[in-house]
């Protein structure tokens, strides 16, 4: 019979099909697989609305088989076949997509989930494949036709034989070619994972034979090697059911066989979005971070599936950054593909879902917040820090998201509070938000002005992680309360009159700090006395924008080195404590030895502070001769 050409510009198309429109050549199994699953559906719908049509759900199926020396691989369906025009209209026409004229006939197709949309799936064969051949018999029909093809030179439909309705569609695969190993297309249990990847929830069974070994009757302790078939896919995926329909143990299950995780997830979000775009979602909040996920290969993303096939395991776009950490599927039937199945065409779909995601997991957040807090403390300590820096990042975007579900260590019990917790037990009058900078809790809480601000009654949050200030200051306060470090030289502890002799008093020997400063160069602002430090000689605050702790914070990142950004730091020092009487002294008597004590008081305010010392030899030496 004399070869046609296919329609279009077919050559070129074809070609691109091949070569350009897939990423993976893997994907071929997952078209073909839904192309049988789309073949079959349309049967069981024309039993549904055609009295005439007898047949039983249950002995719908699709069939794998493969012949490894003769190089085939056959997938095999029972569903509604095609006539010869068929074969020639659907396969003879590259993007002619019969099922997507099937969906869109006009008619009621509820019961149905028909995948196809382009009439390109079909072709992504002939990247495994030299030589393909279609054998279908459509139902009700006597007659059956092969279309066989080996590529842009066109093609055949010829009669043949077969039992049934129905399509086999036969590659004949490849040989390898250098690095190109297409005979792992031939191994049964490749495709098996394939299968499992890509297909596990269509929603037919996808049957293989596939060795197994089984006792010799008779013959106790020998075995044999049969031959079984066995059903690939799970077919009705967890996350179609409802929530009251799953339990503990298959949620568990799912997750670790999904997510390698080996302790069970410390939250289950499952649900389902109806609207423009419906979406059913199945979400694991772990326990602990995956060993990977605070370096740079860690990938962020939910497993993206549409009807059941599988379209990207890692579909960043539905996550936003600071719920990078969740886990699971989204399943949407009403997402617009792209030609390759593999991307998207509508990025307004996808953002909706992504919305609709971003808002359940915060409700879900807030909500174990408020009823299982060991949990949620549980959760905070593992990923806490990506929610504070949600707050901060994209100049302060999402913080009215993220700012009830943050939390900080607090001085008064040195437990976990969030905002709202602290502004609710605020004593009568207090103003403002206290915190303190240090490299843990503890540590925070031994800084002489968090001893100062503890002792007027207020509580002190302790800020130990390196985000935590700049998440602040991104927030700017909270319930019209502002946020004050206690290491800001603006803190004001005192009474009005307190105030005015303490300014009368650093007037009095601004020569000396003078001195002092001369003997310090560049590494303080200012010197003064201060009323806040109790029994506590020193101290160093700061003014401006930049903290003391944010300092420190900046002296780490690489791209801070050619232009530091420093605090203005301000040496206080406690105008009650016995030094500054020694102070006094040596101003009137021996201004050298001034500057050695402004050098020794300087140290130890950095110290004090969780600071190195910028010069540990001097120190040293200064010390050693003041004791000596």
């Amino acid at each position: 019979m004399a070869k046609k050409q296919f329609k279009t510009e077919s050559k070129k198309l074809l070609d691109m099909m091949i070569n350009s429109i897939y990423t993976h050549k893997e994907i071929f199994l997952r078209e073909l697989l839904s192309n049988a699953s789309d073949a079959v559906d349309k049967l069981y719908y024309l039993s549904l609305t055609d009295g005439g049509v007898s047949l039983s759900k249950d002995s719908l199926e699709i069939r794998i088989s493969v012949d490894k020396d003769k190089r085939l691989l056959a997938v095999e369906d029972n569903g509604i076949g095609m006539t010869k025009d068929e074969l020639e209209n659907n396969l003879g026409t590259i993007a002619k997509s019969g099922s997507f004229d099937f969906k869109n006939d006009g008619e009621n197709k509820e019961d149905v989930d028909i995948i196809g949309q382009f009439g390109v799936g079909f072709y992504s064969a002939f990247m495994v494949s030299d030589n393909i051949s279609v054998l279908s018999r459509a139902y009700g029909s006597d007659e059956a036709y092969e279309w066989r093809s080996s590529g842009v030179d066109g093609y055949t439909v010829v009669p043949a034989q077969k039992d049934g309705c129905g399509t086999v569609i036969t590659l004949h695969i490849k040989e390898d070619e250098g690095e190109e190993k297409y005979s792992e297309f031939l191994d049964k249990y490749r495709l098996r994972a394939l299968v499992k990847k890509y297909s596990d929830y269509l929603r037919y069974p996808i049957k293989m034979e596939m060795e197994k070994s089984v006792p010799k009757e008779g013959k106790e302790g020998e075995y044999e090697t049969v031959n079984e078939l066995e059903t690939l896919n799970s077919m009705i995926p967890i996350w179609k059911k409802q929530p009251s329909e799953c339990t503990e143990e298959e949620y568990q299950g799912f997750y670790r066989e999904k997510f390698f995780d080996y302790e069970p997830p410390l939250k289950v979000i499952h649900s389902k979005f109806e609207g423009l775009t419906s979406c059913d979602i199945l979400l694991f909040i772990p326990k602990r971070p995956p060993f990977d996920y605070y370096t740079k290969d860690f990938e962020k993303g939910l497993s993206l599936y549409s009807s059941g096939v599988l379209i990207t395991d890692k579909c960043a776009e539905l996550l936003p950054d600071y719920f990078s950490f969740v886990r699971g599927v989204a399943d949407s039937s009403d997402l617009s593909l792209n030609i390759s199945r593999e991307t998207l065409q509508q990025d307004a779909q996808l953002k909706g879902i992504a919305k609709n995601i971003e808002r359940k997991i915060k409700n879900e957040l807030a909500s174990l917040l408020e009823n299982d807090r060991e949990k949620y403390e549980q959760f905070f300590k593992a990923f806490g820090i990506q929610l504070k820096y949600g707050v901060y990042s994209d100049y302060g975007m999402h913080k009215d998201t993220l700012k009830d579900l943050i939390m900080f260590v607090s001085s008064a019990e040195k437990k976990y509070v969030t905002l709202k917790e602290y502004v609710s037990r605020m004593k009568e009058g207090q103003k403002s938000i206290y915190y303190a900078v240090g490299e843990s809790a503890d540590k925070a809480d031994m800084l002489p002005q968090t001893e100062a601000v503890k002792e007027s009654g207020c509580e002190v949050l302790l800020l130990s992680d390196d985000v935590d200030e700049f998440a602040l200051r991104v927030l700017g306060g909270y319930d019209e309360k502002e946020f004050v470090n206690v290491c800001d030289s603006s803190l004001d502890l005192l009474s009005d009159e307190e105030k005015k002799d303490l300014e009368a008093e650093n007037k009095q020997y601004e020569d000396m700090f003078k001195c002092m400063k001369e003997a310090l160069g560049d590494s303080v602002h200012i010197v003064r006395f201060t009323r806040s430090l109790k029994n506590h000689p020193v101290c160093l605050t700061s003014e401006g924008e930049v903290s003391l702790g944010m300092e420190k914070v900046l002296e780490k990142m690489p791209e801070n080195g050619a232009n530091p950004v420093k605090a203005q730091t301000v040496l206080e020092i406690n105008e009650s404590h016995p030094i500054s009487q020694k102070l006094r002294e040596l101003y009137g008597s021996d201004r050298e030895k001034l500057a050695d004590y402004a050098k020794v008081l300087y140290a130890q305010a950095r110290l004090i502070g969780g600071m190195s010392v910028d010069d540990p030899t001097e120190f040293s030496k200064l010390v050693c001769d003041m004791i000596s």
